[in-house]
């Protein structure tokens, strides 16, 4: 079981990784926490591109500010090579981008519908891609 402590580094990070997301135009990003759901992971991040050249850009700005908060390095990334689902494992937690058309086909919010949906934005709403260093 996890600690308060280490679950707020996880919360963290997973924000970080949305608002890495939004800052390079990602679609409909959301957090997810399935700890309750699924004993491998804590949370998933999910959002989507419009074409494989931005789901490969999302995912590479993810990797570089998740670090940038202090952060683990992706343990596996998976679907780089096609770019329709990008799918990033950091333990603790794992982001999955998807090109639409994927994210429509596989939906995993109607699959993880009973998971506790994690705030990433800013209060005021705005996502926050002046606090990542964009």
């Amino acid at each position: 079981m996890k600690t308060a402590a280490s679950l707020d580094h996880v919360r963290q990070w997973c924000v970080a990784a949305a608002r890495a997301a939004d800052a390079k135009q990602g679609h409909d990003t959301l957090v997810l926490g399935v700890g309750d759901l699924l004993a491998i992971t804590d949370a998933f991040v999910i959002t989507s591109g419009a074409n494989s050249r931005q789901v490969r850009t999302i995912a590479e700005e993810i990797e570089e500010q998740v670090k940038r908060a202090g952060g683990p390095a992706p343990r596996r990334i998976e679907g780089l090579d096609d770019a329709r689902w990008v799918l990033m494992d950091f333990g603790d937690f794992v982001v999955h981008v998807f090109l639409g058309e994927a994210r429509e086909f596989y939906e995993l919010e109607r699959l993880w519908a009973d998971a506790e949906t994690w705030a990433w934005e800013d209060p005021d709403g705005a996502a926050a891609a002046r606090t990542v260093g964009m």
